[in-house]
């Protein structure tokens, strides 16, 4: 793992697996996420925190960028063609952006009920619950849920179109840092991938680290992943002029 200087750390946490976290991560500071103990799965969503009507749009992020996932130099787009976050590091080639979360009904049908009054923290929650817990929060409701990004799940597609998942994508210590190249809501669940052929409930701790980091330069990797990136970065940086 990439070491991050002491003296830029301004927080520091470990979301549970299966709960949820939310951060506004101001202009130039990065975020790393981190798998803690390997197969772990990260659903995050992304707003613009000045407007919460502007959100991560996946078809546009996977369009723009000519791109079925996410990895190193990456830039995560809001639906206002502006680039809310890049990706200056990951130790994983492929973060799932198609598979969505898990719902009530899934855990239900795969895995049983295990409430909170029978198991207290140890109980059953579904991605989509988790998230929007976390969006009350902020006055939103599960009419502003969006597409999410699965960091540290990857899948496979074979001839005939059919997605599986890559199990021991992620070994533990797998890391991810985003750059915010806007002030931005990050929602995130540490659950479960709801393509994880697991027999069992999986949901596994991710770290949190939230550092202070230098904006993208002209030439910055992210920024010149290709030509429509260019445009989103300058989008960007001329909503706060």
């Amino acid at each position: 793992m990439k070491p991050i200087p002491e003296e830029k750390i301004l927080y520091e946490t470990v979301v549970s697996g299966g709960w949820n976290f939310s951060r506004i991560v101001r202009r130039g500071r990065t975020l790393r996420i981190t798998d803690l103990e390997g197969g772990g799965n990260a659903s995050a969503l992304f707003y613009n925190a000045d407007n919460y009507a502007e959100r991560y749009n996946m078809g546009d992020t996977m369009k723009i960028q000519h791109i079925s996932s996410l990895f190193k130099n990456a830039c995560i787009y809001s639906d206002m063609g502006r680039v809310l976050m890049s990706i200056t590091d990951s130790t994983s080639d492929w973060h799932d952006v198609i598979c969505g979360v898990t719902y009530r009904e899934d855990l239900l049908q795969r895995f049983g009920t295990k409430t909170y009054q029978d198991a207290h923290n140890g109980f059953y929650r579904s991605g989509f619950d988790s998230l929007t817990v976390e969006l009350a929060k902020y006055g939103m409701t599960k009419r502003d849920f969006t597409n999410v990004v699965n960091f540290f799940a990857k899948t496979d597609i074979d001839a005939d179109g059919n997605m599986t998942f890559v199990a021991d994508a992620s070994p533990a210590g797998s890391y991810v840092d985003l750059r915010a190249e806007m002030d931005t809501l990050v929602i995130l669940d540490a659950g479960m991938h709801p393509l994880n052929p697991s027999s069992e409930y999986v949901a596994k701790p991710v770290g949190i680290t939230l550092y202070e980091s230098e904006p993208a330069a002209a030439d910055d990797p992210c920024r010149m992943l290709c030509p429509e990136n260019q445009r989103g970065f300058e989008n960007s940086e001329t909503y706060y002029l």
